[in-house]
């Protein structure tokens, strides 16, 4: 009962249009009702406790690092690297967005900056070549949700706080996967690009990669800077975000110049806008989250989940579906901050490791970032690109697909995950 009370008046109020943090908290406040007590005071200490989180800091910081990135000319040397390596195969400049995808992906952790930069870089490039708007736009929104499951990654911090898994272990986890969506977009974009323009630029002297290859050193060197001192102990994934920050904004302003210190004051204002979206959804799903926990629903959901609970791999299948639906109405983060806690408990009484389950959640809600209605990486490449939802989606659905199999691969091999994490790390 509870759980069908906690359901319904929060995907209700989500459907009348209440923003997702109110819904969380009446939700919450449903649950308190049913179990015949309300208390405004654990609503606030709830809400303050969950935001209060050291881990945490490493959302704003990452998020600032990523905007400088963009500002500081980062991200158009990634771009340029890529181009000069890769530009002269037939459809090049597909491989190129894909290459860029995989390493802004490692320096940002945020689909939605990805997606934006390389749509405002790579889309009239595209256009330009010949390819059409639903070819151009689809292809960088599918590179875009990359930056999820690639280290360092925004939504591999939330989960970890909502369900005390390991960020770390996630992190490392998530290299492998990454690398596969970059490899199963490039097979993709094979495919499409056989009936295209034919966009092959001049090969490129190993003079002008080598140059473009020291333009985009200090780029370059960020994830190597993270990931090692992840793996040496020098720092943690909220120290990695100071790291990140004050790498990006060092080599912004005195190696690149390309921004002034006069520059960083909308950054910083566009990053803590950003933050407090996250922040404050944060807050509110602490407090559902909580009466979750008091309500006892997570053992209504094994119950509920008792025939399937015996096979981890049909409980898998059952969870990737539910996520799927979820994620075509609900954006990567509340998804993680409402389903993950409920979630991970059943996960746990099923003997999955709660890492290579967090990198599927994971996965899954990013796929979702590219379905409609929804769909914020496809409003934002509409948005950069001036297309309408149409035209991208008829674009986008090859990568869903593509995406798609590769998620049940996992499922049936959780080996792909399980044992190069366990190596990297």
């Amino acid at each position: 009962m509870t759980l069908t009370i906690f359901l319904v008046v929060m995907l209700g109020l989500i459907v009348l249009g209440m923003p997702i943090a109110f819904a969380l908290l009446l939700s919450a406040m449903a649950l308190m009702i049913q179990l015949n007590f309300f208390d405004a005071q654990i609503l606030a200490q709830n809400m303050l406790s969950g935001a209060n989180s050291f881990t945490l800091m490493a959302v704003p910081l990452f998020m600032l690092a990523g905007e400088i990135m963009n500002a500081g000319g980062i991200s158009r040397r990634i771009v340029n690297l890529a181009t000069m390596f890769v530009g002269h195969i037939r459809g090049g400049l597909g491989y190129v967005a894909i290459f860029a995808s995989v390493l802004l992906a490692s320096l940002s952790g945020s689909a939605v900056a990805d997606a934006a930069a390389l749509s405002a870089l790579l889309i009239p490039m595209l256009r330009r070549k010949g390819y059409s708007a639903a070819q151009s736009s689809g292809l960088i929104a599918a590179g875009g949700i990359i930056a999820p499951i690639i280290p360092p990654s925004i939504a591999f911090i939330i989960f970890g706080v909502a369900t005390n898994v390991s960020i770390t272990k996630l992190f490392f986890a998530g290299i492998a996967p990454g690398i596969m969506m970059g490899l199963t977009l490039m097979a993709v974009w094979a495919w499409t690009a056989r009936s295209g323009p034919s966009d092959a630029e001049p090969r490129q002297p190993w003079s002008a990669r080598l140059s473009a290859l020291r333009e985009s050193f200090w780029a370059l060197m960020l994830p190597v800077i993270i990931i090692g001192g992840l793996r040496g102990g020098i720092f943690t994934p909220t120290e990695a975000a100071v790291v990140a920050a004050v790498y990006a904004m060092v080599i912004s302003l005195f190696v690149y110049r390309e921004i002034k210190v006069r520059d960083l004051y909308p950054l910083f204002v566009s990053a803590a806008r950003t933050t407090a979206v996250v922040m404050f959804l944060v807050a509110a799903a602490m407090v559902s989250s909580y009466m979750i926990t008091l309500a006892d629903v997570p053992q209504d959901l094994i119950a509920l989940l008792d025939p399937v609970m015996d096979s981890p791999k049909l409980l898998m299948f059952a969870l990737l579906i539910l996520l799927t639906l979820v994620g075509t109405v609900m954006d990567l983060t509340p998804t993680i901050l409402i389903l993950g806690p409920v979630l991970m408990p059943v996960v746990i009484k099923a003997g999955i490791d709660p890492v290579y389950f967090g990198v599927i959640f994971v996965m899954v809600g990013s796929v979702g970032l590219l379905t409609p209605p929804v769909g914020t990486v496809l409003n934002v490449v509409c948005g950069v690109a001036r297309i309408n939802m149409e035209t991208i989606c008829r674009g986008v659905w090859r990568y869903v697909v593509a995406y798609t199999l590769l998620l049940v691969l996992l499922v049936l091999f959780p080996e792909l995950i399980t044992v190069p994490a366990r190596w990297l790390h």
